[in-house]
């Protein structure tokens, strides 16, 4: 049975310093429950926010209320993107190198996306996630 009340959650931003402690605080927040962890994946965390398991499963939406979301954002900025793209680079996980090497570029350029926006993007394409800067 889903619960039709969304759950409402608080993402300590200020506790974020790098990708490794925005999954750490992801972890605290969304899957304190678990026997297990999201590990530090972009599709993890999509497919934890889609409810099926963590403190979502059986809601039917959830608000999250981002502390500090400045301190995540410069965070997850240009260098700490930079660093994650080129290790991707420097790496042997069968990455689409031309692919991330063009995303290396247009952050260079001033153009690119930072990690912190494309967590945002992920949070974005799950209509029933409401998220608060707060």
């Amino acid at each position: 049975m889903t619960n039709p009340d969304p759950k409402v959650l608080v993402l300590e931003g200020g506790a974020v310093h790098d990708i490794p402690s925005f999954y750490a605080e992801i972890n605290r927040l969304f899957m304190a429950d678990e026997d297990w962890q999201l590990g530090h994946s972009l599709d993890a965390l999509d497919d934890m926010l889609y409810g099926g398991y963590g403190v979502l499963a059986g809601h039917a939406g959830a608000t999250l209320i981002w502390k500090d979301i400045e301190q995540s954002r410069n965070a997850l900025g240009v260098e700490t993107t930079r660093a994650w793209l080129q290790a991707k680079l420097d790496g042997n996980d069968g990455f689409n190198r031309t692919l991330i090497a063009r995303q290396l570029e247009a952050l260079d350029a001033g153009e690119g996306e930072t990690y912190f926006r494309i967590v945002m993007d992920i949070f974005a394409a799950h209509p029933r996630i409401t998220v608060l800067a707060g």
